[in-house]
């Protein structure tokens, strides 16, 4: 394994239920420099919030997370990811359903294959029920439309951002409180 130089950067593609939640989360903690909403896995080129949302793109809504492995690690990320959604629920998060909400890691290189793996072996015994998290190498990714980029953080008061958005957000302050950006 290689071992990370300052100032490296590398990028996860994550699913795992609605972007917001994963997007607010990440882009509070210590060596991520973006987290920016998504869609990966589908044919269709630059698809439309619309197309992905009707469950038939093939795209699932999923987050890019550029970062700095000396301050955070890719494993570490997963360890949080997991966090954040129940990895046995199969294309749902609460009340989002559809292969869109998908629980996925799509893979950059073997070696974050490799990690998966054993992340994913690794967090079975801790879940009652099978860990359904697909892994898949990364084929395609498009940045979601601009209002979806800090879509809590613009709007803390919209029902869904208060209701489903900030109690995940608040569980990843108190756990993560070490690796929170100041």
């Amino acid at each position: 394994m290689e071992n990370p130089t300052p100032d490296r950067i590398e990028e996860a593609t994550l699913g795992g239920g609605c972007f917001w939640c994963i997007e607010a989360v990440f882009n509070r903690l210590k060596g991520v420099i973006l987290a920016e909403s998504g869609y990966s896995g589908g044919a269709n080129p630059n698809p439309s919030y619309e197309q992905v949302c009707s469950g038939r793109s093939g795209h699932v809504e999923v987050v890019r997370i550029r970062f700095r492995p000396d301050e955070i690690p890719f494993s570490e990320i997963l360890d949080i990811f997991f966090t954040l959604h129940d990895p046995t629920t199969l294309n749902r998060q609460g009340n989002d359903s559809g292969t869109q909400y998908r629980s996925v890691i799509f893979y950059h290189d073997e070696q974050q294959k490799q990690q998966a793996q054993q992340v994913l072996e690794n967090i079975q015994p801790h879940f009652r029920n099978p860990v359904v998290t697909a892994l898949e190498p990364l084929k395609n990714y498009y940045a979601a439309e601009k209002y979806h980029q800090g879509y809590f953080d613009q709007n803390p008061d919209q029902p869904y951002c208060m209701f489903v958005v900030a109690p995940k957000v608040e569980k990843a302050e108190k756990v993560f409180k070490d690796q929170l950006k100041v």
